[in-house]
């Protein structure tokens, strides 16, 4: 039997994956690709040694990462996607019948090609006449943008690498710039399990950013720790509130899971000041 061993840069445990058909291995200019078949998750898609998606579980990143900012949004019309090549992120976005346009930022072109051909269902809001695709540097993107972009959901690696640019309070005062005054930002920022350091710092870099800062998890069987987080910034929207019913075809988030998903305050205080207990 074939395994695939992870190679998370961050983890303090290594995750290993029966692989029963590796479909596709390639090196781009940025990453090493791989898709691989699996028995319980299905098709698996790697960069650079780190699992991204599965067929199986994917839904749970993607809902998370988009619905909670733009079920905060008052009426989210132009949104900027930046990393996801995978093309969930965006499909998610495109649930929503206030957006007009979808900014979609994926650096490495191979990406979205291996995900079209192995991973159609995830990558099928590519193909909306809503979606304006460009292979750059999101962090570039951002700094040609003023005050006209309602959300931005960053979908990117694990914060090393070329990644590393769209975790500095330049960026996230870039993304301030961009936005409404209704706006909203949200990135990943890695397990409150395994990594709560880093989790911490991103949190105090976005304070320098935005007015309004917060954190969400959810459960991700797929990546390390498997309670991922999201970071929030705001220019003066609650995002743990809801401005809008609209109804979206969602196989998680809910809008029960939306309010559940954000930590208790006095939780949160806990860990910004390093009182958590872990």
């Amino acid at each position: 039997m074939i395994r695939f061993f992870e190679k998370d840069p961050y983890a303090p445990v290594q995750y290993s994956y029966e692989v029963s058909k590796v479909l596709h291995r390639k090196k781009s200019k940025f990453q090493d690709i791989m898709v691989f078949e699996n028995p319980f998750f299905g098709k698996v898609l790697v960069l650079d040694g780190v699992v991204q998606i599965t067929e199986r579980d994917e839904f749970f990143y993607h809902e998370m990462l988009a619905h909670i900012v733009l079920s905060a949004h008052p009426a989210p019309k132009k949104v900027i996607v930046i990393g996801g090549g995978d093309g969930g992120t965006v499909r998610e976005v495109l649930k929503h019948k206030s957006v007009e346009k979808v900014y979609f930022i994926e650096l490495d072109r191979d990406v979205i090609d291996v995900s079209k051909k192995f991973f159609p269902s995830v990558a099928s809001g590519m193909k909306d006449k809503r979606v304006e695709l460009k292979c750059m540097d999101g962090a570039e993107f951002v700094k040609s943008r003023r005050s006209d972009i309602d959300a931005v959901i960053v979908d990117s690696t694990d914060i090393v690498g070329f990644a590393k640019s769209l975790f500095t309070r330049t960026f996230f005062r870039s993304i301030n710039n961009c936005l409404t005054e209704d706006g909203l930002f949200v990135t990943l920022s890695e397990s409150l399990h395994f990594h709560k350091d880093m989790v911490v710092d991103v949190q105090k870099t976005m304070e320098a950013a935005f007015p309004v800062v917060d954190l969400y998890t959810a459960p991700l069987a797929t990546y390390a720790g498997n309670w991922w987080s999201f970071s929030v910034g705001s220019k003066k929207h609650d995002p743990r509130e809801i401005r809008r019913k609209d109804r979206i075809r969602t196989k998680y988030y809910s809008p029960e899971i939306h309010r559940s998903a954000f930590l208790p305050r006095d939780m949160y205080a806990k860990l910004m000041s390093g009182r958590l207990g872990w």
